[in-house]
């Protein structure tokens, strides 16, 4: 689960893989012949979305990067398509040309609707950005319904069980093709978890489970590697700050933004994880808020393996420590409340 968006195919494949030669492997992961893969983002033009069209642009293992708004969008692909890497940019604008950013995609990611502002929560944000998401979905099931469809737009909790019954109402519902990203939750709690436990920021690792809202969100610190000796109060703060993580930037930001940077930067993480589970990398594994048995809630954050079809196996919650445990039991009432508000959402 390293973020490694910034490295390059080749060298990723090499970690990861027991090929018998690294001239086969430039050969194959080349950027003239990685497969073709189109990107689109919906919501391009916003606080998000311009640092993450930039992200993706950057990316081998995009060739077409496709940005939509309802605004703004021709001068941000304007800007980015300047930069000089494999991807073609096409900026989109206006809900008459929709369709024609979504045809062919292979990964939609939607980072479109409001920002938090002070003393919002993202519950605040169901009304404008629940609506949003219904309608960005209803395009996608019709113009690109075997895509990979990443939710950011919040409050994720509710907004992925809405596309779920938009894609269930269309015909074209896959449950292993959609995802909520939940990968800040986990880049927030590797950085605090690194600075606390005085260990090296490229090695750590920390699953987060749950949900993506609050006491929703579950870092499992006693998962964590390296190992380190923290006490309960620590792992506690830890803990604390991870599910507080958003309002700590809104705030900061005083009244001016929320996490677009951050955000960005995660969802091109999860993004780049999808692409190369898309073309065959092995044991390509992210935490991802999707359809799931692992608990009686339908919808649940986990360790997901990641393949051609978009969820291979939906991991397990593995061994909880007593904290851990009782935090699992507290979240389940509120994540459970979340998404029946977004499905009977969907059903109106």
């Amino acid at each position: 689960m390293k973020p490694s968006m910034f490295r390059s195919a080749a060298t990723a494949l090499r970690r990861t893989s027991s090929a018998p030669s690294n001239h086969l492997i430039r050969r194959c992961y080349s950027w003239d012949c990685n497969p073709d893969r189109k990107v689109t983002i919906l919501g391009a033009a916003g606080g998000i979305g311009q640092p993450l069209s930039l992200l993706m642009k950057v990316n081998p293992l995009v060739s077409s990067l496709s940005l939509y708004d309802i605004a703004a969008t021709p001068g941000v692909a304007a800007d980015v398509s300047h930069v000089n890497t494999r991807a073609n940019v096409v900026g989109y604008v206006g809900e008459e040309q929709l369709g024609k950013a979504l045809d062919g995609s292979d990964v939609v990611i939607i980072p479109a609707g409001v920002p938090r502002k002070p003393g919002m929560t993202r519950d605040d944000l169901f009304n404008i950005n629940a609506g949003i998401v219904k309608s960005l979905c209803s395009a996608v099931a019709k113009y690109c319904p075997n895509a990979l469809v990443n939710v950011i737009s919040n409050p994720v909790n509710s907004t992925v069980p809405i596309a779920a019954e938009v894609f269930k109402k269309a015909s074209t519902y896959d449950k292993r093709k959609l995802f909520g990203v939940t990968t800040l939750d986990v880049v927030r709690a590797r950085t605090f978890y690194a600075g606390k436990a005085n260990v090296p920021m490229a090695e750590v690792d920390v699953p987060v489970v749950g949900g993506h809202a609050g006491i929703t969100i579950l870092p499992l610190f006693s998962q964590a590697t390296p190992k380190a000796n923290l006490s309960d109060e620590n792992i506690e703060a830890l803990t604390k700050r991870t599910q507080d993580g958003g309002t700590e930037v809104v705030e900061a930001k005083a009244g001016k933004g929320s996490a677009t940077l951050s955000m960005a930067y995660a969802g091109a993480i999860f993004a780049d994880a999808c692409l190369k589970g898309l073309n065959g990398f092995p044991d390509v594994v992210q935490c991802s808020f999707v359809q799931s048995d692992i608990t009686e809630l339908p919808f649940f954050s986990s360790k997901v393996r990641l393949g051609k079809n978009g969820v291979d196996e939906v991991i397990g919650l593995g061994s909880l420590s007593d904290y851990e445990k009782q935090g699992l039991k507290s979240l389940m009432p509120e994540l459970k409340k979340s998404i029946e508000k977004g499905i009977k959402f969907a059903s109106q």
